[in-house]
């Protein structure tokens, strides 16, 4: 895999938070401490509460209800002026949902600031609406989400679609001006290459792309644009508003100053990016859990690299999958039983493939190589069973051993042939993320799929409605983990 720098603007908007243009968190201040009943109200702070609340739509928050409790000037008012400000607070730095109460698993690290003491502070220098508006991450990616989303909001009235519906379908080789904006689209959800997009005709590399993206969603995958690619490939303004503030509360969600040197993972796109010393050093595809496995959102550190792993087989794929078949099976994929497990041995064929990242977590999830390369080629690359396959692992643990000064013993473990660790000066956070927005090469935030359906929580949670589109339906996934 080539090392290569992206530009900020290329980069999930998870990442954006801290790696571009972030800002230093101004949430706490730590001259004073303030308990409740410090903290007095007066006329001008409320007002400047309630101004800031009232501009909660910046941040896709304007469906969520915050009340403004309390008149100041006496200890009952001030106390409920306080917390209504902290509700508001909370919401702008740490996100209005709780992940943790919406996933099964979520262990991503979330800020967590000491909003008491920091509107103490602010209203200590007079500053409660300037304290509140510098809570949400001060970065382009976000500031670009909330332009999106205010200019989608102002359009109001009924739904618009981006392609409107027409009552034949759209048929290969015919003209209509609606190919536009399928073709941008389809370059949105990377089935198509951006010099394909042009003109008004539906070319053939369009109808291969429709037919690679009807196979990917359970559609019989004839290139033919009906009403059912069109529901995949269609946006209304109200679908494009929601996704902004999806995307904008699960960046509230996240850590303003994370670990310079650190492997973010956008499970929704099957990408990994590696930051080293605050600078993207390496982009690369992954290949994530299928629906039925989803890949959880994890915060968990590589602490080694293993070479040419053994894989003992979990329960429940040894169960579901491998019970059942002979010895031939076993031989074949160079298993045996040891100690009432399937263990696979080292080697090109094991489903590790020559590389392990070992992970800290309880969940067995980790990063690792896989003899399934094919998968790499797929737009959507949920097909494991719920660890994330890495593209050219080890070219990855090359450069992972030598940034951590640990490649001559890393290239001594490698030729031994034999399952061998490599523990690593210092463990390099991960965080496992999901992101179905990204920043298009323009600035511009661009809708990508939402393979697990995990959008419809956090949207409901802000006050929008449920609404459960087309599910991807992978296919081709192997017995790896």
């Amino acid at each position: 895999m080539h090392r290569s720098v992206i530009a900020c603007s290329l980069l999930a908007l998870t990442v954006a938070v801290s790696g571009c243009h972030s800002k230093p968190d101004n949430s706490a201040r730590t001259e004073a401490v303030f308990t409740i009943d410090q903290i007095h109200w007066n006329d001008g702070a409320v007002r400047h509460l309630r101004e800031a609340i009232d501009r909660r739509a910046a941040h896709g928050l304007d469906r969520v209800q915050f009340a403004v409790d309390g008149q100041p000037g006496n200890p009952e008012g001030d106390r409920a002026l306080t917390q209504s400000a902290l509700r508001y607070a909370s919401a702008l730095a740490r996100g209005s949902s709780d992940p943790a109460k919406l996933y099964d698993v979520y262990t991503v690290a979330r800020p967590n600031p000491n909003l008491l003491n920091g509107l103490g502070a602010a209203m200590a220098d007079g500053k409660v609406g300037e304290w509140l508006d510098g809570l949400s991450p001060q970065d382009d990616g976000y500031r670009a989400l909330s332009k999106a989303y205010l200019a989608l909001r102002k359009q109001g009235g009924a739904p618009s679609s981006a392609i409107p519906a027409k009552a034949e379908p759209l048929k290969p080789g015919a003209t209509d001006a609606r190919i536009p904006a399928i073709a941008r689209q389809l370059v949105a959800s990377d089935y198509l290459d951006r010099s394909a997009a042009q003109g008004n005709s539906y070319n053939p590399a369009m109808v291969r792309a429709v037919q690679r993206m009807q196979a990917d969603y359970g559609i019989k995958p004839d290139g033919v644009i009906g009403a059912d690619a069109l529901e995949i490939l269609n946006l209304s303004d109200t679908d494009r508003a929601r996704e902004m503030a999806v995307a904008m509360e699960r960046m509230r969600w996240l850590d303003r100053d994370p670990a310079a040197t650190r492997i973010d993972v956008n499970v929704a796109a099957g990408r990994l990016l590696y930051w080293r010393d605050g600078k993207v050093a390496d982009s690369r595809k992954v290949v994530v859990g299928k629906p039925e496995n989803e890949t959880p959102q994890l915060g968990s550190p590589i602490y080694r690299l293993v070479a040419n792993p053994t894989w003992t087989v979990p329960r429940s794929i040894q169960n579901k999958e491998i019970a059942g078949k002979g010895s031939a099976y076993l031989r074949r994929n160079n298993m045996a039983w040891k100690d009432g497990w399937v263990v696979q041995q080292p080697g090109p064929k094991n489903s590790l493939g020559l590389v392990k990242f070992d992970m800290q977590n309880e969940h067995q999830i980790y990063l690792h190589d896989t003899p399934a390369k094919q998968l790499f080629q797929e737009v959507q690359r949920q097909r494991s069973h719920g660890c994330v396959r890495v593209e050219d692992a080890l070219g990855f643990a090359e450069m992972l051993a030598k940034d951590e000064g640990v490649l001559d013993e890393w290239h001594r473990a490698r030729a031994t042939g034999k399952e061998t660790f490599v523990k690593l000066p210092r463990e390099i956070p991960v965080r496992l993320l999901y992101q179905t927005v990204v920043l298009g090469e323009d600035g511009e935030p661009v809708i990508r799929s939402d393979p697990y359906g995990w959008d419809d929580r956090v949207a409901t949670a802000l006050g929008f409605a449920s609404a459960q589109g087309y599910r991807l339906k992978t296919s081709g996934s192997d017995v790896g983990p």
